[in-house]
């Protein structure tokens, strides 16, 4: 212990002694001069002090450069709100620019008559009915017994002609056709005018629908656009029917509508009959490669039938029987030997379920169907329900009452203007589904004989209003109103209510020539209806324009 404490004091002492700092003189790396380290140490710590200055300048510098990027940012955020402002500003500008130039376009249509300077043109009725001379009771009256009545009377027998010659027709077209194979025709009805005692206008023509359905095993599923499935807007009011057997599920199986793998196989349908041939579908009318039924071949179908059917018993009848429109697959003409001839339509038709309600292939002599999207979609009728409406509303009305003969005068007024002016898009049935609103809206009494006059105008009041706001809604569909005892089915009278001015929103040629139509009838009713009267006062022909018929 004590040898090792004198060794680390040894060294201690020679540590010590061999310092350089205490022989200065003897070590070369020590400087002499002490200012000159000094002076080291000063310049040392003054580029020390610069670097820490050239520091300094750069984080301000980069903290600068932060500030400017937060800065831009923000004023980049700022424009981008600013943009979207703007363009929010913008886009409801434009929109409201549409809309003033919808009214304004709207505004002139319905002002448009006014154009000539006339101070008898009106934009609506309601409001300047002043312009128009109405004739009064005692004209219509006599009008109404020498015109209408005059000339209606052959009616009910030409319908018990045309009925008793269409049931002798369809028997024998039934005789002649393949009861396994061709569809089967039902018994034919009469509706339209003809049938609710309404028509005015010669020829007289009847409109019979003849139900028909698939031969054994197969069926009709029928489709509406009210059913669920979204149809566009150009297709309400029409349906589909597809052909299918009775013990085939509406859907399909879901063999039908998923690929299966070559390796698999439906465990409900067989190879055999999990596909029919397209000739078998053909065979039934169907569109091509399609179940759904084609109205064109219906029709051609039809034509055939008819024509066998004529040929079978011809020669009972000392007449001739011939197709006498080629617009109008249905139209039947009689030609007698003495020149005379009578016309009626024959129209095949598919009942809507347990209905009576029909899908109609073609709508003869109207423009109701005019623009069918395809021949699969066919287009349905209430003509039945129409008829009993008329007939259900009549018994609780008054005596003689005028709803017919308001609805007889305005189609003749309508059919004469017509006649002058050429023919426009306001038909027959637009005249009739003003009535049947109106008889839904008014009282009983207010239908009574004496009141034609006013009723006449409501009529006029009622179609004007809807031609200036283009819209003039079915009776029927989205009719919520419609009486129990009728049995309407709920799923039309849920529907949205159709529109059936709609066609015209987007034609605006056919709608201008329509409510040109309607004004210059107003212009010239006193006049045309004084053609058909003996005696007409003075007072009633001042200020009236007439023009030759």
């Amino acid at each position: 212990m004590p040898v090792g404490l004198f060794r680390v004091c040894l060294l201690v002492i020679t540590a010590i002694v061999n310092h350089p700092l205490f022989f200065p003189k003897e070590n070369g790396t020590v400087p002499e001069n002490t200012e000159e380290i000094i002076q080291k140490m000063k310049e040392r710590e003054e580029s020390l002090r610069l670097e820490q200055l050239r520091l300094e300048r750069e984080i301000a510098d980069q903290e600068a450069t932060q500030k400017a990027l937060e800065k831009a940012a923000v004023v980049v955020e700022e424009s981008k709100e600013e943009k979207v402002r703007w363009d929010m500003w913008t886009a409801l500008s434009m929109v409201i620019f549409l809309l003033i130039e919808l009214w304004r376009q709207d505004f002139q249509e319905g002002n448009w008559q006014d154009v000539g300077g006339e101070e008898d043109d009106m934009a609506v009725l309601g409001k300047a009915f002043k312009g128009v001379a109405f004739p009064d009771k005692a004209v219509l009256a006599s009008f109404y017994e020498k015109r209408i009545l005059g000339t209606t009377g052959d009616m009910a027998r030409m319908r018990e002609m045309v009925e008793g010659f269409a049931d002798d027709l369809l028997e024998a077209l039934r005789s002649v056709c393949n009861r396994d194979a061709d569809m089967e025709v039902e018994d034919c009805m009469g509706v339209g005018s003809m049938y609710e005692n309404w028509r005015v206008r010669k020829p007289f023509v009847c409109d019979l629908i003849v139900p028909f359905a698939p031969p054994e095993p197969y069926c009709f599923r029928c489709q509406t656009w009210c059913s669920g499935d979204s149809f566009p807007p150009d297709e309400q009011g029409y349906g589909t029917i597809k052909v299918c057997r009775a013990n085939e599920d509406a859907a399909g199986c879901i063999c039908d509508k998923t690929k299966l793998g070559e390796d698999m196989l439906c465990l409900l349908h067989s190879q055999v009959s999990g596909a029919r041939p397209s000739s078998e579908m053909e065979d039934l009318l169907c569109f091509k490669n399609t179940q759904y039924l084609d109205a064109d071949q219906v029709m051609k179908w039809f034509q055939i039938a008819v024509t066998k059917a004529w040929n079978r018993i011809s020669h009972k009848y000392e007449f001739d029987l011939s197709f006498s429109l080629l617009d109008s697959p249905g139209a039947l003409k009689i030609k007698f030997k003495s020149g005379k001839s009578i016309a009626f339509n024959l129209t095949p038709v598919v009942q809507y379920e347990n209905s009576d309600v029909y899908f109609i292939s073609h709508f003869p002599r109207s423009s109701l169907a005019a623009d069918i999207p395809s021949s699969t979609q066919w287009f349905l009728t209430f003509a039945v329900y129409e008829r009993r409406f008329i007939q259900l509303v009549s018994k609780t009305l008054p005596a003689n009452a005028c709803h017919v003969s308001c609805l007889q005068i305005l189609s003749f007024l309508h059919g004469k203007q017509c006649s002058l002016t050429g023919p426009s898009g306001l038909t027959n049935y637009h005249l009739k589904t003003v009535l049947l609103h109106l008889l839904q809206a008014r009282p009983s009494q207010d239908w009574a004989p004496e009141k034609l006059e006013a009723r006449l105008q409501d009529m006029l009041k009622f179609l004007e209003k809807c031609l200036h706001e283009k819209k003039l809604y079915h009776f029927f569909i989205g009719n919520g109103k419609v009486p129990a005892e009728l049995g309407f089915p709920i799923i039309f009278q849920r529907a949205e209510p159709l529109n059936l001015f709609r066609p015209f929103v987007l034609r605006r040629d056919i709608y201008r020539k329509m409510v040109d139509t309607f004004h210059e009838m107003l212009r010239n009713m006193s006049a045309l209806i004084n053609e058909y009267t003996v005696h007409i006062p003075l007072a009633h022909t001042n200020g009236i324009r007439k023009e030759p018929l």
